[in-house]
């Protein structure tokens, strides 16, 4: 049951990994509405929507980090899943399920 675990603690990193790229990409969303909102300022000056381009430009190069790490994650943990699928087809066998089936059918009778 360990290696469940760790799998399990693995799912969870996945997870957490997807909820800092919704929140990173909400923050994303917020500097470059701020920094449009400055640009339509007249009294703005033009380095401080530079300035706020800079800043959004920077969480936009964290939020494609975080999408290669989120990319090669997900993949590890579909594999282990597919793999897990096939083993559990191999395991189980059709003449089981057929008789559960017959068993349920015949109690509905």
């Amino acid at each position: 049951m360990a290696h469940r675990r760790v799998v399990q603690n693995y799912y969870n990193d996945i997870n957490n990994l997807a909820d800092v790229l919704t929140k990173l990409v909400n923050s994303y969303r917020l500097l470059i509405g701020g920094a449009n909102e400055l640009n339509g300022i007249a009294l703005s000056k033009k380095s401080d929507v530079k300035d706020a381009l800079k800043r959004a430009d920077g969480v936009g190069n964290i939020i494609d980090e975080t999408i290669k790490v989120l990319d090669d994650a997900s993949y590890s943990y579909m594999s282990y899943c597919k793999m897990k699928t096939e083993i559990m087809k191999s395991k189980l066998q059709i003449e089981y399920i057929e008789t559960e089936i017959d068993e349920d059918l015949k109690l509905k009778d």
